[in-house]
């Protein structure tokens, strides 16, 4: 513009040729960033002139907002006639205030009461003063936002102006709360927005989000509101039950760096749970101090309970204190039955049971509800695992006793045996004198083994096969027998018998006797 300006005023010579210059601009589609290098051009070639200001300002709804305008004079400089600041629209321009050093500062409507000019020097009407004319917007509102021309009239160069471009941010207005006061929890169970986060009013449009450990889902929904700015608004959809009693939920909302959070505490309502506490399996005839107690788990909390005996009446000996049977006396079997206890909130009525069954003997110690401290889980366990090492040990040792001995007595000739056999008439050495018949009744100790007797001796002689001849050295006649046991005395004195014989010689250490009366070395023996 101001360089349309100057070549109009250069050659039609007027003072004013502005309005000219617009319908020239228009006509030759003079962009404004063109006009701008023209007039850098002019002013790096050092006859020109300029108008600065800041590329663009911004500010919130209700703040100040200057908006900054310096005139650039050239050499040889130029004399101001006029400054006017202009609001553009849609290509429309709409006069806001003005200075002339003639006819003095005017600010128009609408923005008379909320525009004024920063410098109190332009009101002294002097070219010079008006160089600066930065102007001051207070109280700002969202209409503000649009773009301004700072425009100087000068001579003999023309117009002079530039533009800035006004931004006006709306901070919203956050809140959250709760969708309902009361949040029941209902049978079907079914879905439903229980909080609400928005935020309204908002210029841009603001960013919510949600924090918090319940399960759930978020919605969205955005609306714009004629004055420009946006409401977002955002509900927490759950499914209500008494897990999500008393849990929290954040709405997190961000507008540009600015961040808000806020919190509720759900508080649902939902039906008694009941459960009947008391009966520990072990309710035995004579047991005293028994009790049964109803406890409800509810929200409002239960105001009625009431107890029941299915299929009966309730016992005589029974006192009822709030949720509490206490029965009186000793336990008998009128005791025993199902008992049913109704809770009732404000929601609904729900009942629980407990089946009691009376024994005659305790099953077991009745449990009195003592936590057991884990030191004495410790040092139970430590003195289970002693004991059970101590007896594993003995009955390792008690097996490899009983088979070494097993082994030991299986062993043919084996000459550590408890019981010796004692009385043959010969051996591999030769033959032992032979003896006098043996007579038919023998006597033997009662404490000797049955087994190492000989049979009865029979015959009309009183000797086997008594129609025999004695032949004392044949070895079909064995002289008679008997055991004793290790540490037993060997004195045959006291052994009565019906005759005596010269006692056997003694067998030596390495000899080993046989079944037959003979014996052998060990060494041949193992062999």
């Amino acid at each position: 513009m101001d360089y349309i300006n100057n070549v109009l005023a250069s050659f039609l010579g007027h003072k004013r040729v502005s309005c000219v210059a617009v319908y020239v601009e228009k006509a030759l589609g003079f962009d404004q960033k063109y006009l701008n290098l023209f007039s850098e051009d002019e002013q790096r070639s050092g006859n020109g002139q300029s108008v600065q200001t800041d590329p663009s300002k911004s500010g919130f709804v209700g703040d100040t907002v200057e908006l900054r305008c310096v005139f650039i004079n050239g050499k040889p400089p130029v004399k101001i006639s006029q400054v006017t600041w202009q609001k553009l629209i849609n290509g429309t321009k709409q006069n806001v205030a003005t200075a002339n050093p003639a006819l003095g500062v005017s600010v128009l409507p609408p923005f008379k009461d909320r525009v004024s000019f920063k410098h109190p020097a332009v009101r002294q009407r002097t070219p010079s003063s008006l160089e600066d004319t930065t102007i001051v917007f207070n109280n700002l509102r969202l209409s503000d936002e649009a773009a301004y021309i700072c425009e100087y009239t000068t001579f003999p160069a023309g117009n002079r102006e530039n533009m800035v471009n006004l931004t006006v941010f709306a901070r919203p207005v956050t809140k959250m709360n709760l969708t309902s006061p009361t949040i029941v929890a209902r049978t079907p169970k079914r879905k439903m927005p229980v909080a609400t986060c928005m935020s309204a009013n908002g210029k841009p449009p603001s960013v919510i989000k949600w924090d918090t450990t319940l399960k759930g889902e978020a919605t969205f929904q955005e609306t714009r509101n004629p004055n420009g700015t946006v409401t977002v608004r955002s509900n927490y959809i759950v499914l209500p039950s008494r897990e999500t009693h008393r849990q929290k939920l954040t709405c997190i909302v961000t507008y540009r760096a600015e961040r808000f959070t806020d919190s509720v505490i759900l508080n649902v309502q939902y039906e008694p749970e009941v459960k009947i506490e008391g009966f520990d399996g072990n309710w035995y005839l004579n047991r005293q101090d028994v009790k049964l107690t109803c406890n409800a788990d509810a929200n409002p909390a239960v105001t009625i309970y009431q107890w029941k005996l299915l299929n009966g009446s309730l016992p005589n000996n029974i006192e009822i204190k709030n949720n509490t049977l206490f029965f009186k006396g000793p336990v008998t079997y009128e005791f025993g039955g199902t008992y049913v206890c109704d809770a009732t909130n404000s929601i609904s009525t729900r009942s629980g049971l407990v089946e009691v069954n009376v024994t005659e003997f305790p099953n077991s110690p009745p449990f009195d509800g003592r936590e057991i401290p884990l030191e004495e889980h410790s040092s139970g366990a430590a003195i289970g695992c002693a004991v059970g090492g101590v007896a594993l040990l003995v009955a390792a040792i008690a097996l490899l006793v009983f088979f070494l001995r097993r082994r030991q007595r299986t062993f043919k000739g084996d000459y550590s045996t408890k019981k010796h056999v004692f009385g043959n008439g010969y051996s591999k050495a030769g033959g032992m004198p032979a003896h006098p018949p043996m007579p038919k009744n023998l006597q033997y100790p009662d404490d000797s083994d049955d087994e190492k007797k000989p049979a009865q001796i029979s015959g009309p002689d009183g000797f086997e096969g008594g129609d025999r001849d004695f032949d004392g050295n044949s070895e079909d006649l064995k002289r008679p027998y008997f055991t004793v046991d290790e540490g037993e005395s060997r004195d045959y004195d006291e052994r009565t018998l019906a005759f005596q014989y010269d006692p056997e010689p003694e067998i030596a250490d390495d000899m080993v006797s046989q079944t037959d009366g003979s014996v052998i070395s060990k060494k041949e023996w193992y062999v």
